[in-house]
């Protein structure tokens, strides 16, 4: 009867442990060659319907994990990428915290990750607008710098417009922001892809699909979270506009003067980031490492509770 009760204390005690694994968490990656940040959502961790979502590497996308435990203490997933490489993650809960690390063949990368903090701020009408600020003042490349260091940076101004090359290093603000409004003025070639980070953490997607249906993935979209409600792009060789709203994690994106996202919850973050801090100020992010792109106007206006 002793053994009986130590037992199920026992169990008990596991799978309270195991539920610690629930809830979202934002993992910071050290040596991730790109700079970039991940998170990853557990559910029903304790139970047999646990179940996941992860954004980092192999994809960009938010996606579902296709297996999932958690094996004596330690939480487990797998994925294969689209190359059929199979890859291992394993994390343990240390004071709080997740130490964890990303096990492809023979080579480790290490993770740590904290609980996503909840940010109670909204876009209810109590925020006014303070002073706009140009970030980029149309000459050169002051106030940015490169996101991966040691990769050139492959941004040049011409004619007034910050230009790419394809494969570029990504820009990456000098001085961050929480609450704001922006403006970005750009224009894309056929086959662009490229995207503005938001706080360093969120992608408002830029891609060259006038005439296509809205895609979690196209232009207008939260990047891989919030559906644009239509597509609003215009033609390669046409200028465009974003104009951008973030308050806390309510974003409203109008996209050449329609409104395509009306205060959209972002849940977390999405592949661009580099910035996993998601309760601080963070930096603006140009994406410049798929396709050319042009950018000529950025303009930010912070946001101020009354």
């Amino acid at each position: 009867m002793r053994f009986s009760l130590v037992a199920v204390f026992v169990t008990t005690v596991c799978i309270g442990a195991d539920r610690d694994f629930n809830g979202r968490w934002d993992l910071r990656v050290p040596k991730e060659p790109r700079s970039r940040a991940w998170w990853l959502e557990v559910e029903g961790a304790g139970t047999p319907g646990i179940k996941g979502t992860f954004v980092g590497f192999p994809g960009g996308n938010t996606d579902v994990i296709p297996k999932i435990a958690v094996e004596e203490g330690r939480l487990h997933f797998s994925v294969d990428s689209s190359n059929k490489v199979h890859i291992d993650y394993y994390a343990r809960l240390v004071n709080g915290r997740l130490e964890g690390e990303m096990r492809q063949g023979g080579a480790v990368l290490e993770f740590t990750g904290v609980r996503a903090p909840e940010i109670n701020e909204h876009d209810d009408g109590s925020w006014v607008e303070g002073k706009p600020i140009a970030l980029f003042n149309g000459k050169d490349l002051s106030g940015w710098h490169a996101q991966v260091p040691g990769k050139e940076l492959g941004w040049t101004v011409e004619n007034g417009a910050l230009s790419n090359r394809p494969s570029a290093n990504n820009l990456v603000s000098d001085q961050k922001f929480w609450n704001f409004k922006l403006h970005v003025e750009f224009k894309v070639s056929e086959e662009t892809n490229s995207g503005i980070g938001l706080r360093g953490r969120y992608e408002v997607q830029i891609l060259d699909d006038y005439g296509k249906p809205p895609d979690l993935h196209g232009n207008g979209a939260l990047y891989s979270r919030i559906l644009p409600s239509m597509n609003a792009s215009r033609k390669p060789g046409e200028w465009q506009a974003y104009d951008i709203r973030l308050v806390g994690r309510d974003v409203t994106i109008v996209l050449n003067d329609h409104k395509v996202i009306d205060k959209g919850h972002i849940d977390g973050l999405t592949a661009i980031a580099m910035d996993a801090n998601e309760g601080e100020p963070g930096p603006l992010i140009l994406q410049g490492d798929h396709r050319h792109v042009e950018i000529r106007k950025v303009i930010l206006t912070p946001l101020i509770h009354k």
